[in-house]
């Protein structure tokens, strides 16, 4: 397997930060008993959309399937991978190569393989691991289906069967991407934006109302972008009044818009509608003119902190998470100093880093890459340390205030909910005592702020 990390990965290279393996037992031997498959899913929330998509579409064939089942009894396996960074693609090869060698053991009757990695290197993976039947890029799900004897059902569109908890789902408003960002190996993997109709999506958003979803997670590689394709013209700001009409859902909130020639009648909406969340995910990815020129962001410094200061105006409860990237070819410490100034100005509610990924066939692939792994990985940490104080000191500021707040789950002695301002998984949580409070999954709570920590508050019901 020397090829494979060769191609994929240097250790040196990144930070190994990959999820709990929940597939470590031993999986028994399935005998003759009916197909039953299990899917596994990695990567982001668009990569589970796909899933969701595919799972309906093998259930709908009368194909017995979960999504990541702990009870090790289906024989066949389905991994559908990710391979946007360095980190992304070990995990993935790992899971490959995990149940390729349960294949090998007689554990498991088939491997399939799909998603993103599998698009990208479907050749150079069918060459170096023949353990998997078949390999599928992002959009062949009815190739998929024949494996399995099953017709792509047109009658499903619309409907999905969720994976995550009932009462919030994701709705993929667009595929791919048209922007030219210097790192960014998207278009390579997902092609060129394509938006989804309105009508489509307002059908999907109300069958998932149906079925008890009360919060809708708007996605796409870029939201802003939503319409230009089919309706020439940036489109988002209909589309959110149109879902936001949808009987039974209370919250509807935006991740991955991108900031130049960011559309602002959508904060204009955002601030009209009650169950439009006063939140947006919008990665800045850097606070230096320089860096931003180098990764072709099509927007700098200073139009970056006006539009910021503008969406504030307009919304100043706003809670504003972006994502920076610590380490681009090029980026001098000067460049490093003017993003921590940056982001200690913006004082953004929500923020996460990544380090640098030299990724093939990139723009930026082409720039050297001086900068070591630890170097990089110092710098991330630098402004995560920034960050950790201003949300500390964001969060003191709630304290003693009541939110509205959206129950999750249920762990570790606490009931665990978000605020409008938090996104499941990557924002903080509301952690209320269950001992002392009963509450209902799924339900709002209005809970009182008694304390905050960095990530997370404290409270009780009202």
């Amino acid at each position: 397997m020397n090829l494979i990390i060769d191609i994929f990965f240097d250790p040196k290279d990144f930070v190994y930060l990959c999820k709990s393996n929940k597939y470590d037992n031993n999986l028994k031997a399935k005998g003759l008993k009916k197909d039953k498959v299990n899917v596994i899913t990695l990567g982001c929330s668009k990569n589970l959309v796909d899933t969701e998509v595919m799972i309906t579409q093998l259930k709908g064939n009368d194909i017995d399937v979960e999504h990541e089942s702990q009870k090790n009894d289906a024989n066949i396996v389905i991994i559908n991978t990710c391979g946007f960074i360095a980190n992304a693609k070990q995990e993935s090869i790992d899971m490959i190569l995990r149940f390729g060698e349960e294949k090998e053991a007689g554990n498991i009757d088939k491997l399939f393989v799909t998603g993103c990695l599998s698009q990208r290197y479907k050749e150079e993976l069918t060459a170096e691991i023949p353990q998997v039947d078949a390999f599928f890029g992002t959009n062949e799900v009815p190739a998929l289906l024949q494996r399995f004897k099953a017709d792509y059902k047109s009658d499903l569109l619309g409907d999905r069967i969720t994976t995550t908890s009932n009462h919030y789902s994701y709705l993929k408003i667009a595929e791919g991407c048209d922007r030219p960002c210097s790192f960014c190996a998207i278009p390579l993997i997902r092609g060129k934006h394509v938006s989804q109709p309105i009508e489509k999506l307002v059908t999907e958003a109300e069958n998932l109302a149906k079925n008890g979803t009360k919060e809708l997670l708007l996605i796409a590689q870029d939201l802003t972008y939503y319409g230009l394709d089919i309706y020439k013209k940036r489109n988002l700001s209909d589309l959110l009044k149109r879902l936001s009409d949808v009987n039974g859902i209370d919250w509807i909130r935006l991740h991955y818009a991108y900031p130049a020639g960011f559309p602002m009648d959508v904060i204009d909406v955002m601030a009209e509608r009650d169950n439009i969340c006063n939140y947006l995910d919008i990665p800045l990815q850097h606070g230096s003119s320089n860096v931003l020129k180098a990764m072709r962001r099509g927007i700098d410094r200073e139009k970056t902190e006006r539009l910021i200061t503008d969406i504030r105006e307009r919304v100043p409860d706003i809670a504003i998470r972006t994502t920076m990237i610590a380490g681009h070819p090029g980026e001098t410490e000067a460049d490093h100093q003017e993003m921590l100034r940056f982001v200690e100005k913006m004082r953004f509610e929500r923020l996460g880093i990544f380090t640098y990924s030299h990724e093939d066939n990139t723009h930026a692939f082409g720039m050297e890459d001086l900068l070591s792994q630890e170097e990089k990985q110092r710098r991330a940490d630098e402004v995560m340390q920034l960050q950790e104080g201003i949300s500390f000191e964001l969060n003191q500021a709630k304290v003693g205030r009541t939110f509205k707040t959206m129950i999750d789950r249920k762990e570790g002695g606490y009931w665990i909910g978000r605020t409008e301002f938090d996104s499941p998984e990557v924002d903080n949580e509301v952690l209320i005592p269950a001992d002392k409070h009963l509450l209902r999954l799924g339900d709002f709570a209005n809970i009182e702020i008694e304390d905050a920590s960095e990530f997370d508050l404290f409270g009780k019901p009202v």
